[in-house]
């Protein structure tokens, strides 16, 4: 995965709550090829009517969204099922990163081991995100080393799981990360050998 320490970019706003793995993809949708992107249909029902047109008044449809890497949200982001296509369509979309004041508990970890960084803050700082991004156009810097995001003259701490945010700074997936602790496993078994050696079975060609 690429590694995520430091992303400025532009933000989307999108002041809903508790939206859900079905709306960010519809099941109708999962059946085609991942090679092509998800990003097409993320939000589908919400950005295009009946007829497939464009919603304009929809944020993700604005000019000002084209190119955001990061989606700012109310709570209960990505409740319901656990589908991983929710979170394809939000990084083949372009976001790196999610801002919410809480988020699915699945969806939270399929994030993580897609590279997409669910960075939690309190509802009120959401809130001013939130109003802020309707009035200014400076970028949204979104900083994992120091847990601080920073738009106009305002800065804005958030959390993440520790053992997360060291995989996302590193672009580590969970194979990654086990191998990063082979010494810690290899002193263990030294230890445990020299404590339990009737625990291990003998080298049969001795």
């Amino acid at each position: 995965m690429k590694p995520f320490e430091i992303l400025t970019t532009n933000a989307c706003a999108l002041p809903l709550a508790s939206i859900d793995t079905d709306q960010l993809i519809p099941a109708r949708f999962m059946k085609r090829s991942r090679a092509d992107g998800y990003g097409q249909y993320l939000l589908y029902d919400m950005r295009f009517d009946e007829k497939g047109q464009t919603r304009p008044d929809f944020p993700l449809n604005a000019a000002s969204a084209a190119g955001a890497g990061v989606l700012v949200v109310r709570r209960n982001f990505g409740a319901g099922s656990s589908r991983e296509a929710a979170v394809y369509a939000l990084a083949d979309f372009g976001f790196r990163c999610v801002i919410a004041p809480s988020f699915g508990d699945i969806f939270a970890s399929n994030a993580v081991n897609n590279g997409l960084l669910p960075a939690k803050v309190s509802d009120a700082d959401a809130e001013e995100i939130l109003a802020l991004l309707q009035t200014t156009a400076a970028a949204i810097t979104v900083d994992l080393n120091d847990g601080l995001i920073r738009l106009g003259n305002r800065t804005f701490s958030f959390s993440v799981d520790p053992t997360w945010r060291t995989r996302l700074i590193n672009g580590w997936d969970d194979l990654d990360l086990t191998l990063s602790l082979t010494g810690d496993i290899a002193s263990f078994e030294d230890r445990d050998a020299e404590q339990r050696p009737w625990a291990r079975l003998r080298d049969r060609s001795t």
